[in-house]
């Protein structure tokens, strides 16, 4: 928060922020942009644009007439707290609003087409998601033309915002996770994340590091990347430059993992389950998973479902590291800390919050509760979930000139879907919900086995038929809107207070720091990606999810 020795700036750049805000809230509710927006497929998100916009401008309005009135008068706390602070956020607030509306849509399109030229997408190679466009400003910022003073106050909220980023990112996690997996696979992850900490703990003394920079990272390497450095950091006290450092070591591991992985997995005859288990295990960033488990098998979706399961899986081990890490840093500072005091006095209240959706979340609160981050499928017989009149046509041409090289599964799923218009189980057996339900499901493995096997080359349907089959899919997926609502609110909250901690990342704090980071980083990462290789060959085996 602000004090009073940041002074009281000049109030032209509130009045030219807030002008900005609301011209563009007028561009966009005029339609003037509607075309640009559409072009960056960002329309869908027209109405929370004018909000932000008129809600920011007449904001920084209002303030800049109260700062105007009390420019020649002392400083209050109304002034510390509210004006002073205010100007600053809504500089962050609109460099939010443009990398995350335009910034990265123009990231992803000149990476899209850049496609024929490097043969993958480099913006998901470098991760150039809001995240880490956020924090890249942020350090030009800072590094350029430095904090402009009137924001001063205001970027001092950003570890605040992050905070509460973590409180809604438990909104996305359950206990059904964990019910999917085997206990072996629930060791397994508890075993690396645990050893992981522990081993970074150690190179951190071993390399004399500062207690700060090895508390965050050997939560960063051991647990899920940039959550798990965000939510340690308060408990450890580390420096923004500290979080940078930990976070550039993550991203700039995992890209090496991406392309490694699944090279190694082939050679050493890994199985689709053996390679998701190991993926997720060894690589910490969710999107890298990804990557690595469709490049390793994009045909059969299995891997990428162990892969993503055993990454989320982390996530749940996070409070346990939270609580760890507070107890370390206690008795390394030279306090001894009874569990009374680690559990009550010095656990962040923020992953209070954090435990408490998690708990929701599994109750089934917001979605329901054996469904993965609020998403569940709706089989129910409705038009809404039913092919348009003119993919029927498309769909029911392809059936009378026959498909070679379907199986009998997925056969039966389209003939289904051809017959009923979407997919759903048959009407006959409507009064029997789990029948039904079974039905429906086996249908939809079907059809998702056949666009796997088109995506593969190992069938080839027309581009009409393979989009029909895709749209039927994804009419009986559906999201919870309050899950979506949460997810929406922690990404801008993401956004908003890492531009602000970026800000905060200077040249002279990241040479201090060293190579050291990076050293530790990659050592750990090495060991457990070996170790768990060996581990994943040996014994997970039947670690199957259906």
């Amino acid at each position: 928060m602000s004090n009073v020795s940041v002074g009281r700036p000049d109030n032209t750049p509130t009045w030219i922020m807030s002008g900005i805000l609301l011209c563009f809230g007028l561009l966009v509710s005029s339609g003037v942009l509607t075309g640009l927006l559409t072009t960056f497929k960002v329309h869908k998100a027209i109405d929370l644009m004018e909000s932000l916009a008129f809600i920011g401008g007449g904001l920084g309005v209002i303030t800049a007439i109260l700062r105007q009135s009390r420019m020649d008068k002392p400083l209050g706390k109304f002034d510390v707290f509210v004006l002073e602070t205010i100007p600053g956020v809504l500089f962050i607030l609109s460099l939010a609003m443009g990398i995350r509306w335009f910034a990265e849509p123009l990231v992803i399109m000149m990476s899209s087409s850049l496609v024929p030229v490097l043969g993958f997408k480099i913006h998901k190679v470098l991760n150039l998601n809001y995240v880490v466009l956020g924090i890249i400003v942020g350090i030009i910022i800072t590094n350029s033309w430095g904090i402009p003073k009137f924001a001063a106050s205001g970027v001092k909220t950003a570890r605040f915002v992050l905070k509460m980023g973590v409180i809604l990112l438990g909104a996305r996690y359950s206990f059904a996770e964990l019910a999917k997996l085997g206990m072996v696979s629930i060791w397994m992850i508890g075993f690396f994340v645990l050893g992981t900490v522990f081993f970074v703990l150690f190179l951190g003394k071993v390399f004399k590091q500062p207690k700060s920079m090895t508390g965050v990272l050997s939560a960063g390497m051991g647990v899920c990347g940039v959550s798990a450095t965000v939510a340690c950091a308060p408990v450890v006290k580390a420096k923004c430059s500290e979080m940078a450092y930990t976070i550039g070591t993550i991203l700039g591991f995992g890209i090496l993992c991406m392309f490694a992985f699944p090279t190694i997995g082939k050679l050493a005859g890994m199985n689709a389950t053996q390679f998701g288990a190991w993926a997720g295990t060894g690589i910490l960033n969710s999107a890298q998973v990804a990557a690595a488990c469709l490049a390793f098998n994009a045909v059969d979706i299995k891997t990428l479902k162990v892969g993503e399961i055993f990454n989320i899986t982390r996530v749940l081990f996070l409070p346990v590291i939270v609580l760890l890490l507070a107890t370390w840093f206690g008795k390394q500072s030279g306090q001894k800390l009874s569990f009374k005091e680690v559990v009550i006095d010095k656990f962040p209240i923020f992953i209070l919050g954090f435990l408490l959706l998690f708990f929701m979340s599994s109750l089934g609160v917001f979605s329901p509760a054996d469904h993965y981050k609020g998403k569940y499928l709706d089989f129910s017989y409705n038009q809404r979930t039913e092919v348009t009149p003119e993919e029927l046509t498309v769909l029911q041409n392809a059936q009378l000139a026959g498909i070679p090289g379907l199986n009998a599964e997925e056969q039966a799923a389209f003939d289904d879907l051809v017959k009923q218009h979407q997919i759903a189980g048959n009407f006959e057996d409507r009064d029997n919900k789990k029948v039904f339900d079974e039905t429906a499901r086996e249908r939809m493995r079907g059809l998702e086995s056949i666009l796997a096997r088109v995506k593969g080359g190992e069938l080839t349907l027309s581009a009409e038929v393979t989009s029909a089959i895709k749209h039927a899919v994804k009419q009986v997926q559906k999201k919870s809107k309050t899950v979506v609502t949460l997810t929406d609110c922690m990404i801008w909250f993401f956004a908003y207070g890492l531009i602000g901690l970026g800000m905060q990342i200077t040249r002279k704090s990241l040479a201090q720091a060293g190579g050291w980071p990076l050293v530790m980083g990659g050592i750990s990462g090495m060991a457990k990606a070996t170790l768990s290789f060996i581990v994943v060959m040996y014994f997970v085996k039947d670690v199957v999810l259906h």
